[in-house]
């Protein structure tokens, strides 16, 4: 089967030009692994970027990767136009059985929409949703992607869905939802280290934002270095240059002077594991995330969670030992659960990692997508 996927190439999101080998967001990365490993699939990957960047032709015997270059007017302002163009070009070269649009945050949905073959759409995040709880202003980024989900979602043949809470959000506004959750990046698959003990890390992984709330969590930190425990927070993900990011550099700089907190950049992924098996437990409290793979990827390293009780959090850590939700405000019930378990000796749960192999092998997902991909082309 020839398929074409449109994706966020992430050194486009980032400005990361200069590096030559094409990112993925987490969750698509781990499907194409899976793709990788079915000799009946040509996959063919599809980025729109604005700047030109080196790139290889083939990242793996049967996916090819084509990085369409789209000068800026193409893109939001034109309600991506110059992408959707660029795309249709590269399809009729192509001539794919099925094209999916991974995410609506960006041109990738509503490329496929407008491809004028049979498409559908998986969904990263939920404009619509986070238009809902931040209120963005008139003609701001969140605004305008919120209103273009809007208008995609009933134009598509059906929307793969990453969670129950996506789909909840979603199925009013689909032809037709299927749940699909993210595989585990492939990185991920090896067992985890064997259990033993370990230095008392908290990890939280994610972009730095006011949606993921790195300067709360120190708060947190705070108040327990205050109560005499013994820990480091550790923090890694992208700081971009705004506010927010800003000023969570210069709040935790003492912090990681006196020991208890540190910022670590971006890791490269097998840096990255090491992170996550050199730490103890994952604290991840956004105010919004559909499907969180950094919460899968800790709880497949077999780490004590603690985490916001939203969105995709909820479904991602249902039956895992040890895992522990909060209100996304009860601020003192997570720094006094993080304090029971720090004075406790912070053991970790152990067997959490092979249930979550079991679930979310991309071997295994990326064959139900074929199954579903195979439905929608028979339908015409």
């Amino acid at each position: 089967m020839k398929i074409a996927i449109l994706v966020m190439d992430m050194r486009e999101n980032f400005r990361c030009y200069a590096e030559t080998m094409p990112r993925f967001p987490g969750g698509s990365a781990s499907l194409f692994d899976g793709f990788a490993r079915l000799p009946e699939v040509e996959l063919h990957l599809i980025s729109c970027i604005q700047r030109p960047m080196q790139s290889p032709e083939k990242l793996a015997d049967n996916i090819w990767y084509h990085g369409l270059l789209v000068p800026k007017i193409g893109w939001l302002r034109t309600g991506y136009q110059g992408c959707i163009r660029a795309v249709r070009r590269k399809l009729r070269e192509i001539k794919p059985e099925i094209v999916q649009g991974d995410g609506t945050e960006r041109d990738c949905a509503i490329s496929a929409v407008f491809s004028g073959l049979p498409n559908v759409v998986a969904m990263q995040g939920v404009m619509a949703e986070q238009a809902r709880l931040n209120r963005p202003r008139i003609g701001s980024y969140i605004w305008l992607a919120a209103r273009l989900e809007n208008f995609i979602l009933p134009r598509t043949r059906g929307v793969f869905c990453n969670s129950s809470y996506t789909e909840a959000l979603v199925r009013s506004r689909a032809r037709r939802t299927w749940l699909m959750p993210h595989p585990l990046r492939q990185t991920f698959l090896d067992p985890p280290p064997d259990p033993g003990p370990r230095p008392c890390i908290l990890l939280n992984v994610g972009v730095i934002s006011e949606r993921k709330r790195q300067l709360e969590l120190l708060d947190v930190a705070e108040t327990l270095h205050r109560q005499g425990l013994k820990f480091e927070f550790r923090f890694i993900g992208i700081s971009q240059p705004a506010a927010y990011p800003g000023a969570f550099l210069k709040r935790i700089k003492p912090m990681h002077e006196a020991g208890y907190a540190r910022y670590g950049g971006t890791p490269g992924e097998s840096e990255l594991l090491q992170w996550y098996d050199d730490a103890a437990a994952m604290v991840h409290f956004p105010t919004e995330d559909a499907a969180p793979m950094v919460v899968l990827e800790g709880l497949g390293r077999d780490l004590k969670f603690f985490g916001a009780r939203v969105g995709g959090i909820v479904e991602s850590t249902r039956d895992m030992s040890g895992a522990e939700l909060f209100a996304p405000d009860d601020w003192p019930g997570l720094t006094a659960a993080i304090a029971r378990w720090i004075a406790g000796g912070h053991p970790r749960p152990i067997g959490n990692a092979a249930l979550i192999r079991e679930r979310y092998h991309p071997i295994a997902l990326a064959k139900r997508h074929l199954e579903i991909y195979r439905e929608v082309i028979a339908k015409g």
